[in-house]
C-alpha cells in the first residue's frame, strides 16, 4: 500500500486529521504538541513556578512495607527463609490441571517466585500468573500497609 505524505489523514490521538503541516512525528523528529509539552521525569511534581522537584519516597519502617506496595512480592520478600505451601493453576494442561508446591521461598519477584524443596534441593522458579494462594505453617512477618497496627492474632 502506498502513503501519500502530502494526503491528510485520520489520527490516532483523538479525532481530526493531520496533514503535511502538522505530524505526530513518528520518525523521531518532534511534532509542534511535543515540543510543547515538557518532559518530567517519573517521580517528580512540577510547580506553579514550572520547576521540577522530586517527589520524596514514602519513609520505610525496616521490618513493615511501605503504604503503597502491600503486594504478594513484597510480603514474600519480607518471608525469605520460611517454608510454604503454594497452589498453583495450569490452565488447559492435559497432563496436570493444579499443582501443589512446599518449599523454603527464597526470592520474589513482579511475576515470578523461587521455591527450593528441602528435601531434594530442587529449585522451581513458578510464575505468579499460576499462583492461586499460598500457606505457611509460621507466623507471617508482615504489618498492615494502611496503619501501624499488626494483622489480629499475630
Amino acid at each position: 500500500m502506498y502513503n501519500n505524505p502530502n494526503k491528510a489523514v485520520p489520527t490516532p490521538y483523538g479525532g481530526g486529521y493531520s496533514s503535511p503541516g502538522y505530524s505526530p512525528a513518528p520518525y523521531g523528529g518532534q511534532s509542534t504538541a511535543q515540543s510543547l509539552t515538557p518532559m518530567i521525569p517519573a517521580g517528580s511534581t512540577i510547580t506553579a513556578a514550572g520547576q521540577q522537584v522530586p517527589t520524596p519516597a514514602a519513609p520505610v519502617t525496616p521490618g513493615q512495607l511501605p503504604m503503597e506496595q502491600s503486594f504478594i512480592e513484597n510480603i514474600l520478600r519480607l518471608n525469605l527463609g520460611k517454608v510454604a505451601t503454594l497452589y498453583m493453576t495450569y490452565e488447559n494442561n492435559s497432563q496436570w490441571n493444579a499443582k501443589i508446591f512446599k518449599g523454603r521461598i527464597e526470592a520474589a519477584g513482579r511475576d515470578h517466585i523461587i521455591v527450593s524443596d528441602p528435601k531434594t534441593g530442587t529449585r522451581f522458579l513458578l510464575l505468579m500468573v499460576n499462583l492461586d494462594y499460598i500457606t505457611f505453617d509460621e507466623t507471617l512477618q508482615y504489618t498492615y500497609p494502611f496503619g501501624s497496627a499488626p494483622l489480629p492474632g499475630r
